[in-house]
């Protein structure tokens, strides 16, 4: 049997048992901000609109700074480096180095020499990507809408969380 993470007891739910809907609800609600408590989200509502606000006030001024190009789905981009060969479609496999982060810099992922069909990612990447030629460096900056959304990912991505990539793409096709 796996450990219980800081000694949390079950709670044993029994279809037999009486409880009261108000019961019902208080257990589920103790669960959920357990659940929500080891995963590192926000907790509440007021949490979750303060991270909705911080990405939008983030996007709003970035969109302001030099070489920060906004597409009309609210993605931005800057081209840090041009590159010279093909441009995938999105049905295409590609190959990138990348580093991701949240607005505030925290690094959540990283990877060298990835591959993957580029229409099985957040459509931020997607998006972002297909502007890009093989050898080329993109900053993306990806609204919540088109990353994790009101899901977040994780411990890592809370919900709405506005995201902040640096992508070399470094092969179109197969790797």
């Amino acid at each position: 049997m796996a450990a219980r993470p800081h000694n949390i007891q079950p709670i044993e739910i029994n279809p037999m048992n009486p409880m009261t809907m108000s019961e019902r609800l208080s257990r589920f609600l103790i669960i959920g901000l357990a659940l929500s408590a080891l995963t590192g989200c926000p907790q509440n509502a007021a949490e979750i609109e303060q991270q909705r606000q911080a990405g939008t006030a983030f996007l709003t001024a970035n969109a302001k700074q030099p070489g920060v190009t906004t597409t009309p789905s609210g993605l931005q981009y800057q081209i840090l480096k041009e590159g010279q060969g093909a441009s995938p479609k999105a049905t295409d496999t590609v190959t990138v180095n990348y580093r991701g982060s949240l607005i505030d810099g925290k690094e959540f992922d990283n990877g060298e020499g990835i591959s993957f069909p580029l229409d099985r990612v957040i459509p931020g990447w997607t998006e972002g990507l297909q502007l890009m030629q093989e050898g080329a460096q993109y900053r993306f900056f990806i609204p919540a809408e088109l990353a994790y959304g009101e899901a977040g990912a994780g411990r890592a991505i809370p919900p709405h969380a506005a995201l902040v990539f640096e992508v070399d793409l470094i092969k179109v096709g197969q790797p």
